[in-house]
């Protein structure tokens, strides 16, 4: 049903950004800045870094998609079809976002979860998102890192009414539960 490239994601993401427009009314997100917080964001995260200190730490796959808004290629992840235990962490500022426990495996090529850990994630309206082809404003709801700002995905309604967290994998650090 999806191809190989982010166009199958493209496809998802336009086929359920209606449903989550009506999920988050009125929600602003906290944009991830590529600089130290501008001062006009409203919101000061707790790890702030330049661009410079950003491109150091990240690959350049990861600061597309955490810095600026990208995806990653369909099926591209490892951890979108494993159920190891353990947590899933920011790799920005390694700040734990989900754990295995909420985890949905989804036939659909991309990391999904049900729920993220408590006071561990910002949401809000990605209005200029490049799925939404339409005249009218359409949105998606859209998943920041509480702690540093990276993107980490969307929220989206995916099957019989279920909202799942569709993160990139790319944007995760998985650490195995001790034994």
């Amino acid at each position: 049903m999806y191809g190989k490239t982010s166009n199958g994601r493209r496809a998802f993401l336009k086929a359920t950004a209606l449903s989550a427009v009506a999920m988050a009314p009125g929600l602003r997100g906290a944009k991830a800045e590529t600089q130290a917080n501008s001062p006009d964001d409203g919101f000061k995260f707790e790890v702030r870094r330049t661009e410079e200190e950003w491109r150091a730490i990240l690959t350049p796959e990861e600061y597309h998609i955490m810095r600026e808004g990208g995806t990653e290629k369909f099926n591209e992840s490892p951890y979108h079809a494993e159920m190891p235990e353990g947590t899933y962490a920011c790799k920005g500022c390694n700040l734990t976002l989900y754990s295995s426990k909420w985890k949905k495996v989804v036939d659909m090529g991309f990391v999904f979860f049900k729920h993220a850990e408590p006071n561990s994630v910002l949401t809000g309206l990605d209005i200029f998102n490049p799925y939404m082809k339409k005249k009218e404003p359409d949105a998606l709801t859209e998943v920041h890192c509480r702690r540093c700002g990276s993107h980490m995905g969307h929220i989206l309604i995916v099957t019989k009414g279920n909202m799942l967290h569709c993160i990139n994998g790319t944007s995760l650090q998985f650490t195995p539960a001790s034994a």
